[in-house]
C-alpha cells in the first residue's frame, strides 16, 4: 500500500515595500504643532519605540503598495505571477469604499495574472497577515491550492485623526508579501486564530455610510491602555497554543516576529514567553504600526538582512481590532 506524503505549506519568497514619503517624529511634531497639539520625538519614541513612519502619496492606493511587495516576493520565490493560484490580501484600508471589488482582485489585475486564480481580502486588522497564514496553510494542506500569494497592505494614514496625538503618531503605510507553496518539507508547523467581538470598541473606526452620507467618525479610535493589557495577555496565550501544537518550546524559537505595534507590547510578550530580546525582530522604529503589513514587512527585512536563515524556527503573532489575534510557528 502506498503511503501518502505529508503536505506542508512552506515560505518560498518574501517581499516588502514602503512609500517614499518618510515622516520622522520631528516632522509629525511640527505638523501637530500647527494645530496647537503638543508632542515630541522623545514622547513618541519612549511610549512606542517609533522614530518614523511612511505615508503613501496622494495617488498611491493600497493595491499599489501591495503590487510592489508582491513583485519582490514572487521574484524571491523564483516563480512567475501566473504560477499563483490563490491571492489572500489582508487589509483594513481597501482601495474601494465598501471593500469591493476586493483589493486582492485589483492586485491580481495589476500583477497581470490571467489564470483566473481565486482572490479575496481578509479583514482582521493587525492580525490579518497571521490570519491569512493560517488560511493559506489549510488550503495548501488540503490540496486545494499549491502556490498562494499572501499580502498585508495598508494606507492607514488616510484614517488617522491628526488632532488625536495618541493615535496619529503610531501608524504608517506599507506592504509585505510572502509566497507560500506546497512542499513535502515542514513549513508552517502550526497556526491558530481567535476573536472576541465583545472588545470591538477598544480599537475601531466607528463610522458607517448611510445612503451615501457618513454616520459617525471615519477616523481610527483606540483605547491604548485597554489594547495594551489585552494584547500582551492574548499574544502569550496564542503563542503557547501554537508552540504546543508544533511540539516546540520557546527555547526552540530562533526568532519571534511580532506585530510591530508598540515596543512595549513586544517586550512584554517576549518577557512572558521567556524569549530574549535579541531574538525578537524589531522594525517598528522605521515604519510605525503598519497593521496587517507589519509582520511580513519585519519578516522580509530580517531575511534580506541575513538575520533569518533557512531551517530556523519562527514564531509570528499579531493582535488587532475586532478584537482579533493569531499566531503561526514556521520552519523557514
Amino acid at each position: 500500500m502506498t503511503q501518502l506524503t505529508q503536505r506542508y505549506a512552506k515560505i518560498l519568497g518574501t517581499g516588502s515595500y514602503l512609500p517614499a514619503n518618510k515622516v520622522t517624529n520631528a516632522q509629525i511634531t511640527e505638523r501637530l504643532a500647527k494645530d496647537g497639539i503638543e508632542t515630541s520625538d522623545e514622547w513618541i519614541f519612549s511610549r512606542s519605540g517609533i522614530s518614523a513612519r511612511h505615508f503613501a502619496a496622494a495617488d498611491q492606493l493600497t493595491s499599489d503598495l501591495a503590487l510592489e511587495a508582491s513583485k519582490k516576493a514572487i521574484e524571491a520565490a523564483g516563480i512567475t505571477a501566473n504560477d499563483i493560484d490563490l491571492i489572500i490580501l489582508a487589509t483594513s484600508t481597501p482601495d474601494n469604499l465598501g471593500g469591493f471589488p476586493s483589493t486582492a482582485c485589483v492586485l491580481q489585475d495589476k500583477l497581470g495574472i490571467t489564470n483566473q486564480c481565486a482572490a479575496f481580502d481578509v479583514q482582521a486588522v493587525c492580525s490579518g497577515f497571521a490570519y491569512s497564514l493560517a488560511v493559506a496553510d489549510s488550503f495548501i494542506r488540503s490540496g486545494m491550492h499549491k502556490k498562494v500569494l499572501i499580502v498585508g497592505a495598508e494606507t492607514f494614514s488616510r484614517i488617522l485623526d491628526f488632532k488625536d496625538r495618541g493615535t496619529c503618531v503610531l501608524f504608517g503605510d506599507g506592504a509585505g508579501a510572502v509566497v507560500v507553496g506546497a512542499s513535502d518539507e515542514p513549513g508552517i508547523l502550526a497556526a491558530a486564530m481567535h476573536a472576541d467581538g465583545s472588545h470591538r470598541d477598544i480599537l475601531c473606526v466607528p463610522g458607517r455610510t448611510e445612503h451615501g452620507a457618513l454616520e459617525g467618525s471615519a477616523f481610527l479610535k483606540m483605547d491604548g491602555q485597554a489594547v495594551f493589557k489585552l494584547a500582551v495577555k492574548v499574544l502569550e496565550q496564542v503563542a503557547q497554543e501554537v508552540l504546543t501544537a508544533a511540539k516546540l518550546t520557546p527555547a526552540d524559537i530562533d526568532w519571534l516576529i511580532p506585530h510591530q505595534a508598540n515596543i512595549r507590547i513586544m517586550e512584554g510578550t517576549a518577557k512572558k514567553l521567556g524569549i530574549a530580546l535579541d531574538h525578537v525582530v524589531v522594525t517598528v522604529q522605521d515604519h510605525g504600526n503598519t497593521s496587517a503589513a507589519s509582520i511580513p514587512l519585519a519578516l522580509d527585512t530580517a531575511i534580506r538582512a541575513g538575520q533569518i536563515k533557512r531551517g530556523q524556527h519562527l514564531l509570528m503573532e499579531g493582535v488587532g481590532g475586532g478584537f482579533t489575534w493569531a499566531a503561526a510557528v514556521v520552519k523557514y
